[in-house]
């Protein structure tokens, strides 16, 4: 088994004054206490909404969805309700999950299609049928007011997933989008700008013409839904309204972008992870950030009693293959594109999964480096597994625990991919292509398989102190000793300041660790990993334990 030590030290400032020495600053004074959220350093919890928990087995079979799908190609019956209770029950509270990322959630195409990989029905939610509208396989309007406001009574942030660039795919059941909606051939070949984003991703998969300035009626399609529902009026009043209000023309991304900024001001979301982003236009997402940030200063205008904090609508990009090395930049080959710029707070960083292969000091050096320069401001949201990667850190879960430090103590946001803290497996037998990464949550192993609840409080203590403290990844960087390892991390947010110290690769049993450049002697700490208080002497702490891992505080 991978053995790993960490030492994990939060310094009360007040006390610090190697620290004020070095940083120059004084921090004596005028002290905020109360832990700051920042998306800089949140540990997000991404989880596809029909694979995580089933709350209500009622829902589990809409539109005559009952063809046989190829394996995890169809619904399995996860849903919003389900969600909601596991943060009911504290399930992300214990894994320090200060932000839930869903996959889509709005109402997908009813047929099934085959790509190439066995029938598949829409569970993954990236085939938008009526962005209007919840799928009921998913769960209920309702079921997401509760959602969020019970995810918010714990401190955690709700993400949603918006899908501008696509429709879903075609099907008997379900017909094509307009002509002047959609673009249904010219597939994508991705050889330069032009060709990844004026074009369709895939076969069967229509293209909303983003780029089109031009006026377009509602598709008779949802015309004839709405009315049959009763909401056509209402519908076309908001849409009305909204048009009028912006300026804009009634263009197909217009429409799009104010049904999903509609989730905003009606139920307080908080984010938006924009899917597919280098296939459609930049100034889309421009234009996207501020409807975003304008539905959500009206949301808090309206509820005032229910703003959690004065944090930004937080928008992070899906820019396929963006390293954080790019830094702000993507380079299409013929031309290099800001994603930053007006738009995206952070961007997914598909280069982790590689730095992960690298010892603890390249992979945090490096990050702070960038962070704290190059992307100052900005962020990435870190990930080692994802729904859609077939090439993951650890495919076997042969590294679970090491998978999991890299992740959580790695500066940047953290995205933890459901079943990432419990080894869910991500190679399954009958699977084809990206189903294989897909399967339903592990709960019988959480519940009742040791390695599993070992790798399950691992990831609960790392991921609560990372919550607990802005520090490990908003903060910057610094090694003290190569051997043992040691390193601080230094976070300030006007009145607020955080230090936390980590040691990795500490022995089993003793472990006497130098802390004499932050804590002063005498200082009492406490171990949270073996629940024991250590005092400083010699400008030293003494731990044993029969655990590889020390979270100090």
């Amino acid at each position: 088994m991978y053995k790993i030590s960490i030492t994990l030290a939060i310094i009360f400032l007040i006390s610090c004054k190697e620290t004020v020495k070095e940083t120059g600053k004084d921090i004596s004074e005028n002290i905020q206490t109360e832990t700051p959220f920042v998306w800089e350093g949140a540990n997000l919890y991404f989880l596809m909404t029909d694979r995580f928990s089933n709350g209500n087995l009622l829902n589990d079979v809409n539109f005559d969805r009952t063809k046989e799908a190829g394996k995890l190609r169809g619904f399995e019956g996860g849903d919003i309700k389900g969600i909601t209770q596991k943060i009911q029950a504290g399930y992300f509270t214990d894994l320090g999950i200060n932000a839930i990322w869903l996959t889509p959630i709005v109402e997908q195409i009813h047929g099934a299609t085959d790509e190439g990989t066995g029938l598949s029905y829409a569970f993954h939610g990236y085939w938008a049928r009526d962005w209007t509208a919840l799928d009921p396989n998913f769960g209920t309007k309702e079921d997401l007011k509760q959602l969020v406001e019970v995810a918010h009574s714990k401190g955690i942030r709700i993400v949603l997933d918006g899908v501008i660039n696509h429709t879903g795919p075609v099907t008997n059941e379900d017909s094509v989008y307009p002509n002047d909606w959609v673009r249904t051939d010219n597939q994508c070949t991705y050889k330069d700008y032009e060709s990844t984003v004026s074009c369709t991703l895939v076969k069967n998969l229509p293209d909303i013409r983003t780029e089109s300035n031009e006026a377009v009626e509602l598709p008779l399609y949802l015309v004839e839904k709405w009315k049959a529902e009763g909401r056509y009026d209402q519908e076309v009043a908001e849409l009305e309204a909204f048009f009028k209000r912006t300026g804009y023309p009634k263009a197909p991304r217009f429409y799009i972008m104010k049904w999903l900024t509609d989730y905003i001001t009606e139920f307080g979301i908080d984010g938006y992870r924009a899917d597919t982003v280098k296939h459609t236009e930049e100034y889309v997402w421009q234009e996207f950030r501020k409807e975003c940030d304008f539905a959500f200063s009206e949301w808090k205008m309206n509820n005032p009693e229910k703003v959690l904090d004065d944090n930004q609508f937080y928008l992070v990009g899906e820019v396929y293959n963006y390293n954080i090395s790019n830094g702000t930049l993507f380079d299409f080959g013929d031309k290099k594109v800001n994603y930053f710029d007006d738009s995206f707070h952070s961007l997914i960083n598909f280069e982790f999964k590689y730095d992960a292969q690298k010892d603890y000091e390249s992979i945090f050096s490096k990050y702070s480096n960038i962070l704290h320069n190059e992307l100052k401001g900005f962020g990435t949201l870190n990930y080692l597994t994802s729904h859609d990667d077939g090439s993951p850190f650890d495919s076997e879960r042969s590294k679970s625990f090491e998978a999991i430090t890299k992740l959580l103590l790695s500066p940047g946001t953290s995205q933890m991919y459901y079943g990432d803290e419990s080894a869910r497996p991500l190679i399954i037998d009958g699977t084809v292509g990206d189903a294989t990464l897909r399967s339903f949550m592990n709960w019988n192993d959480i519940k009742n398989n040791q390695n599993t609840k070992d790798l399950l409080m691992h990831a609960q203590k790392l991921g609560q102190f990372r919550a607990n403290h802005p520090a490990v990844g908003a903060g910057t960087h610094q090694m003290i000793t190569k051997s043992p390892y040691l390193f601080y991390r230094s976070f300030y947010k006007e009145k607020f300041q955080d230090i936390v110290v980590v040691g990795l690769e500490l022995p089993l049993g003793v472990k006497t660790l130098d802390v004499s450049k932050i804590f002063k002697e005498g200082d009492l700490v406490h171990d949270a990993y073996s629940n024991q208080d250590i005092s400083v002497k010699n400008g030293k702490v003494i731990i044993e334990s029969e655990y590889d891992v020390v979270l100090l505080d």
